[in-house]
């Protein structure tokens, strides 16, 4: 078994102490077969029941007492997005949300992760995808169990803790960059990523910084995903496409299930999106795109490692740092799950480790001041 699966069980056994209780809710009696089935086959889940719909659900969630609900989005009698803004208002509890694909349902599943989903999955519709799913699902299932749940599309509270003692080192490095024509930040996050990115987004003012993202997302969904972003921001958000170049305020998200690294010519910064074998058992992978951010931009580079679970962009997040790039992960009460940014902390990735509401600060500070250069 892998080192790094065994670190995600070992964190979640430690936390609950028992086997997690799971609850499969889907109006597909092949899907709730596949979904149960592929969770029976690992020794710490427990599959305690399925529901045909959310009324169904609803009764057995208050009978069995869940650890972690699996919701499908189109079901009969009550659809899945009014279904769980019920339950995270009046019984929040983990969910991931197993959605088909097609351009409607991945945007209503980035919708389900705006109102407090901790993940989203595509519905297996095949032998091979099913092959791929309990790795994936077991994974997700995991994370989710050991998450702090967020209020639907809620900013983070207000950090109580004091800002940390290089704050002034931060300020005078994003004034070095002066000449820098665009700076550029790279974030990386997994689960409860997508909500902590819409944070950092938000707010920020047009032309600044460039900037590239890594969130484990499945295949179809990045792109619902980086048009939300950009309902939210006044910058330029697109999934990324081979050869897009970073400019000014404008964010690159890696696709689904494709590697995204940085590179660098006379004409400035550019992706490259590749496929490739798995990363830290994910694609796109933190680590691909922060150790390529590291040889292309050094110290003009500002690393963020934000919630996930597992070990994926704390190395990369190192090899940023010894570039000369500043880096940051964040701190485990602002965190979803604090298993990416801890493994980073741990290797002495971060410079600076910080609640998700001063990370946004910070990136907003200096994003500001590049795009007052740039005036």
């Amino acid at each position: 078994m892998s080192g790094d699966i065994q670190a995600v069980r070992t964190e979640t056994a430690v936390n609950l102490n028992r086997r997690i209780r799971v609850l499969v809710v889907d109006d597909s009696a092949i899907v709730r077969k596949v979904l149960t089935e592929t969770l029976s086959r690992e020794a710490d889940f427990e599959v305690v029941g399925a529901a045909p719909d959310p009324y169904v659900a609803r009764d057995k969630i208050l009978a069995l007492q869940p650890d972690v609900l699996t919701l499908d989005i189109e079901m009969p009698r009550m659809d899945g997005l009014t279904f769980l803004r019920n339950l995270m208002e009046h019984h929040p509890m983990p969910v991931i949300v197993v959605s088909s694909v097609g351009e409607s349902n991945c945007r209503a599943a980035v919708r389900a992760l705006e109102l407090g989903a901790v993940d989203v999955l595509t519905k297996p519709g095949g032998p091979y995808s099913v092959g791929e799913l309990q790795e994936s699902l077991a994974r997700r299932v995991r994370a989710a169990a050991v998450a702090r749940l967020r209020g639907p599309s809620a900013a983070p509270a207000a950090a109580t803790t004091a800002r940390p003692a290089n704050d002034n080192g931060l300020r005078k490095k994003t004034a070095a960059k002066t000449g820098v024509p665009s700076p550029l930040i790279a974030i990386g996050a997994s689960t409860g990523g997508t909500e902590a990115i819409r944070h950092v987004l938000r707010g920020l003012e047009p032309g600044g910084a460039g900037f590239v993202i890594a969130q484990h997302i499945p295949a179809h969904f990045s792109a619902a995903f980086a048009h939300g972003l950009g309902t939210i921001c006044s910058l330029e958000v697109k999934e990324a496409q081979d050869g897009d170049a970073v400019l000014p305020g404008r964010v690159l998200v890696a696709p689904g299930n494709f590697h995204m690294l940085l590179r660098k010519n006379a004409g400035g910064y550019h992706v490259s999106v590749l496929d490739g074998p798995l990363v830290c058992y994910q694609r796109p992978s933190v680590d691909v795109l922060f150790s390529s951010v590291a040889s292309a931009a050094g110290r003009e580079a500002m690393g963020v490692l934000l919630t996930g679970m597992g070990s994926d962009g704390a190395s990369g997040l190192l090899q940023m740092r010894r570039a000369g790039a500043w880096t940051a992960a964040q701190d485990e009460a602002s965190s979803v799950v604090f298993g990416m940014p801890r493994e980073a902390i741990r290797l002495g990735a971060a410079e600076a480790v910080m609640p998700l509401e001063r990370i946004a600060e910070t990136l907003a500070e200096a994003n500001a001041g590049a795009a007052a250069e740039a005036r």
